[in-house]
């Protein structure tokens, strides 16, 4: 062990865990052992004793009550810290503007926006007719002033709500005549959405109903065909395109187009123009276009048969494709054209070409100009490339920032809509006119209370052990000292190619008004830094990203941003993995952990092709079933390299219907690190037992989790409850 690490393991076994003290009659549940073993197709066999916890149905009486034992447990050892909890919540609270709404956008006539009001959970989507003197600001004057007169509400989500207990309106559209409205909903967070209709006009509910479906709606010219996604409802991904026709039995839905790869994400969009109706597969290593005219949209072409590992993502606007590609070893994308009715490669023509130090996001089209998402030196630009060929990039206010297109719905406007947020300067949006160049600052997140001049952001980059250097982000309270003495918590993703950008947080603030310094580390697996950072954190080069992790908290530990002793780390989901492994592989430099909905059991779940997810990722982690896999995964799945030794104190939250991570992950991992664990440190477990992934639905509901969480985080780190 080295000294450095030795000094720190001390420090830690020193410290006390205070709520252990507070709560000293709370004992954590214990939870039967059935012997199991999970086999690999090559012979491969792992114990595990708790694979019995899995119930795909959620029906299981044994495991439903070891569930409600440890919501009974974090309730018990939590209790002391409620104060905590309600005073963290009220802060939180206090910063949102209860009746605030989004900035309205114009499409085909209308304004649309949505509003909150006061005291309620859930948002209320409308829309006013365009008029003379009806514009954006106007609007927005009007709603802050509850002045509804001439709204058309399209969806009450707290009316729809009431009586569940989760609720979720995916996604909805209107028609292109403007009359009538489609929505999916879910009311359990399992993303299995029911499609309902509503006539705007008669503001009249249809009654048939599209159930198991994504949140992708799609209406085709005639206004009577709407095209949707059907999921498989086992695996639960995206299978069928299908059409249902208003009035026609939902049994007599056409297929238009079955996905056979079951390694497939599908979605079904409109083109710019609104001339096609495109459907897109796609997975990790390539990408397949088809479309149809939106008139008509019963036979699709593809524009280009899909290849491994060349990804694409196409619009049509202008009498053109405009295709997003990695193509003819792009690493970074680059961007082409092809004629319209393209249905090959071999049409493409290279317009932006591809650059070793520019990695191309994304792109909008416009009439007179192109508005391209770029990333480089890890922030994020938009660069405007005007027909006449002139081009700029929009400008930034701040050196560490996260910047991208908003809504810009109508390809027509002179005004180019964009997002610009920081960690210390709230979501704001702006309208650029690419003509004359002036700026519309459009509206900015109102947080009352906040000063941004008290908070200082700043970019470092920390060396990893492989002499790569990482960007972190950080933000803390002006006046604070790099003297080794101060709370931290530091945050990661890591997967999937995801850039987690420096944005603003209104729960962070609490924690930088009682000394804390909050870090994001821009770890590989992401792609802040371009596509090879993110083939650089995937399938055998994974450990990158959690080697990566710790190597940012060794680096600010030295620098002086934290004490050694009082480091905490958070992570949710593919976040969650890094979590554990992090706890596994470097115990001693954590006092806290905070793990959401975490992929905890990676090998037993790649393992087994029925578990949603599963097939779409191999090309993420492996595929477990060939032996080179196996025995790469298998060295850093968190579950199973648990083992006797100190582990830091955890907060792991689940929801029982996460359709993405299975809750069956997190139990099982926290009962077996409850077998081993030798410290005294509390592990809590917290299950929503009516929501998904993205926990409770509601907007309060969310800081109301939170609070928990962070108030057990600052009893574990010492810091105290008031600012």
């Amino acid at each position: 062990m080295k000294p450095t690490t030795l000094l720190i393991a001390t420090a830690l076994l020193m410290t006390t865990h205070p709520i252990s003290a507070l709560a000293a009659d709370a004992t954590p549940p214990d939870v039967a052992k059935k012997p199991h073993v999970v086999k690999a197709p090559f012979g491969a066999e792992r114990n595990d004793e708790y694979y019995w916890l899995r119930d795909d149905k959620r029906e299981n009486p044994d495991m439903l009550a070891y569930l409600k034992a440890e919501n009974a447990y974090a309730d018990a050892l939590l209790a002391p810290l409620k104060p905590v909890q309600d005073k963290l919540y009220d802060e939180v609270v206090a910063r949102i503007k209860q009746d605030d709404s989004s900035v309205p956008y114009r499409e085909r006539g209308w304004w649309y926006y949505s509003r909150f009001e006061k005291g309620k959970d859930y948002p209320v989507h409308a829309r006013r007719k365009d008029g003379p003197g009806v514009d954006a600001l106007a609007i927005q004057k009007a709603n802050e002033a509850n002045d509804f007169a001439g709204e058309q509400v399209l969806l009450d989500i707290n009316a729809l709500a009431t009586g569940h207990d989760y609720y979720s309106v995916a996604n909805y559209e209107v028609s292109q005549d403007n009359a009538i409205l489609a929505y999916a909903d879910d009311t359990n967070g399992r993303r299995q959405y029911t499609v309902r209709f509503r006539d705007l006009a008669g503001n009249a509910t249809y009654s048939e109903e599209i159930k198991g479906v994504s949140g992708d709606l799609v209406w085709a010219d005639d206004n009577r065909t709407l095209l949707y996604l059907e999921n498989d409802p086992v695996t639960l991904l995206g299978v069928r395109v299908k059409a249902h026709v208003l009035g026609t039995p939902v049994a007599s839905d056409r297929v238009l187009y079955e996905e056979p790869d079951d390694s497939c994400y599908l979605s079904v969009m409109r083109s710019r123009d609104d001339r096609y109706i495109m459907i897109h597969s796609g997975s990790t290593v390539f990408g397949e276009v088809r479309y149809a005219p939106a008139a008509d949209p019963r036979e699709f072409k593809v524009l280009a048969p899909r290849e491994r590992d060349v990804e694409y993502d196409a619009d049509h606007h202008g009498g053109r494709w405009v295709i997003h590609t990695n193509a003819d070893k792009a690493t970074n994308f680059k961007i082409v054209t092809a004629a319209d009715g393209s249905t090959s490669r071999k049409d493409w023509k290279d317009w932006i070409a591809h650059r070793d130090d520019v990695f191309i996001e994304g792109f909008e089209l416009f009439d007179g100009f192109a508005a391209i998402e770029e990333r480089s030196d890890a922030l994020e630009r938009v660069r405007i490339l005007r027909n006449d060929g002139g081009e700029e990039y929009v400008k930034a206010d701040e050196p560490v920032y996260s910047m991208g297109l908003s809504t810009n719905a109508e390809a027509g406007s002179d005004w180019l809509r964009y997002g610009y947020t920081s960690m210390t300067t709230p979501a704001t949006t702006y309208e650029l006119n690419v003509k004359t160049g002036e700026r519309r600052l459009l509206k900015q997140q109102p947080v009352p209370g906040y000063d941004p001049s008290q908070y200082v952001t700043e970019r470092v980059w920390a060396p990893a052990r492989d002499g790569v250097k990482i960007p972190v982000s950080l933000v803390y309270k002006k006046g604070f000292e790099k003297n080794g003495k101060a709370a931290m918590l530091q945050y990661a993703y890591g997967s999937y190619g995801h850039s987690t950008d420096p944005g603003f947080s209104v729960t962070t603030v609490s924690l930088l008004d009682r000394g804390m310094v909050y870090a994001i580390a821009h770890i590989r697996g992401g792609q802040e830094m371009g596509r090879k950072w993110y083939e650089d954190g995937k399938l055998l080069h994974k450990k990158n990203t959690f080697t990566d992790f710790i190597d940012v908290t060794d680096y600010l530990v030295k620098q002086g941003y934290a004490a050694p002793d009082r480091v905490a780390a958070y992570g949710g989901s593919a976040g969650g993995l890094l979590m554990g492994a992090i706890s596994n592989m470097a115990p001693d430099r954590y006092r806290v952990i905070l793990s959401q909905v975490p992929f905890v059991d990676v090998v037993t779940t790649m393992l087994d092709p029925s578990i949603p997810l599963t097939t779409n990722e191999y090309d993420e982690w492996g595929n477990p079933e060939k032996k080179t896999y196996y025995d790469y995964m298998v060295t850093y799945s968190p579950y199973d390299n648990l083992e006797k030794k100190a582990y830091p104190a955890m907060f792991v939250g689940t929801g029982l219907w996460d359709s993405q991570v299975q809750y069956w992950e997190p139990a099982k991992y926290v009962a077996r690190l409850r077998d081993l664990d030798t410290s005294r440190a509390p592990v809590v477990f917290r299950i929503n037992m009516e929501a998904g992934h993205g926990g409770k639905s509601g907007r309060f509901r969310k800081y109301r989790e939170q609070a928990e969480m962070y108030s057990f985080m600052l009893d574990q780190l010492g810091v105290e409850s008031g600012r």
